[in-house]
């Protein structure tokens, strides 16, 4: 399995000091996250892409990039790429480029968004979402396995003869992880191409995500890519930490109650009993997190929220370190337990490379 961070680049106020951080200071802090990630060995950075207020990342793929100078290891995703108002043509070339910077430690994670504004900030209509999502994404898929392509769709203008360019690394595209929280057409999309599916569970109970992870491996068998269990799966999750879970509790209770993401709804407790957050010990991750593979069967890629609600960063950067010297090795061992010798390991460029080469082995031998 693969562990790791996302970040949704929220500038939001401290509750405690009623500070908040410039946008200069938010985006050097994400680099920051990255780098503390790899260093207490987890697999991967994610970032978000927001174009509104408050928040800051707006260019993934420049960020990416130049976290992928700095570091050695880590695998560089995207939390969201919007497919609904980004030109696939400029996802292709801008993620190919990311790739043969990071030497094929990056991917992305497909989204439509939950801000309705950025449409028409984008010459879109709303209520196109889910077909957008879906021509989009058909010429993403040419695009990046035809060297020439011919395209006409409903959303853009034509294409002739086109190639987009840099060509992916090694011939390999991407590994490409849909996310969705709600719409059962989008891990129909994923289990369709063979592509993963990643169920930001944050903020609904598990039974919803049970429907969507169970629909989605149901139709990935049917489309004939492997097993149900053999589906690729990534989770979501939120967590604040500290030794004694009372601390926990008190210390992140302000950012909780006056973060705009969760004021005025639940209580605390209440979204810890209805979402995946766990505020509390790190035995208490440990315990909740493990129960993740009972309500969604084994899974590849498991990402953590930390950096949100005005967090200061050194504040994140020691939950980095929990994780990383805590709780990862343990989920790493117990996942591992029971895990049935059929069921995936997170896609990589070696383990994606080594496949489609043995592909065209077998072609060429046939």
């Amino acid at each position: 399995m693969q562990f790791g961070i996302f970040s949704v680049g929220d500038v939001t106020p401290d509750p405690t000091t009623g500070r908040t951080p410039t946008e200069h200071e938010r985006i050097k802090a994400m680099v920051a996250i990255a780098r503390k990630a790899e260093e207490v060995g987890l697999d991967v950075f994610a970032s978000g892409e927001h174009h509104n207020r408050p928040f800051v990342p707006s260019s993934p793929t420049t960020m990416l990039g130049h976290i992928a100078a700095r570091t050695e290891r880590l695998v560089l995703s995207t939390a969201t790429t919007l497919i609904t108002t980004n030109d696939p043509v400029k996802i292709a070339e801008d993620f190919a480029m990311l790739q043969h910077l990071a030497d094929g430690r990056a991917d992305l994670m497909l989204g439509r968004g939950n801000t309705g504004p950025v449409y028409p900030w984008f010459g879109k209509d709303i209520r196109d979402g889910i077909p957008l999502a879906v021509e989009n994404y058909q010429l993403l898929h040419r695009l990046w396995r035809e060297d020439v392509v011919d395209w006409e769709g409903r959303f853009r203008t034509p294409l002739q003869s086109f190639t987009s360019t840099p060509r992916p690394l090694d011939g390999v595209p991407p590994f490409v992880w849909h996310g969705s929280i709600r719409s059962p057409e989008i891990a129909e999309q994923a289990a369709y191409y063979g592509d993963g599916f990643f169920a930001n569970n944050i903020f609904w109970p598990k039974e919803h995500f049970q429907r969507l992870i169970g629909l989605y491996r149901r139709r990935f068998e049917h489309y004939g890519h492997g097993t149900a269990e053999q589906a690729i799966v990534g989770l979501g999750g939120q967590v604040f930490m500290r030794a004694n879970s009372q601390d926990a509790v008190r210390e992140f209770r302000p950012y909780f109650d006056n973060a705009p993401v969760y004021g005025g709804g639940p209580s605390l407790e209440e979204f810890m009993a209805e979402t995946p957050l766990t505020v509390g010990s790190p035995a208490q991750v440990i315990e909740r997190t493990l129960r993740f593979r009972d309500h969604f069967g084994d899974y590849q890629r498991q990402l953590f929220l930390v950096d949100h609600a005005g967090l200061p960063l050194e504040t994140v950067l020691e939950q980095i370190e929990i994780l990383g010297e805590e709780v990862v090795p343990v989920l790493r061992r117990e996942f591992a337990i029971g895990r049935p010798a059929s069921v995936p390991d997170a896609p990589t460029h070696a383990s994606l490379l080594a496949a489609k080469r043995e592909k065209d082995t077998t072609e060429v031998a046939r």
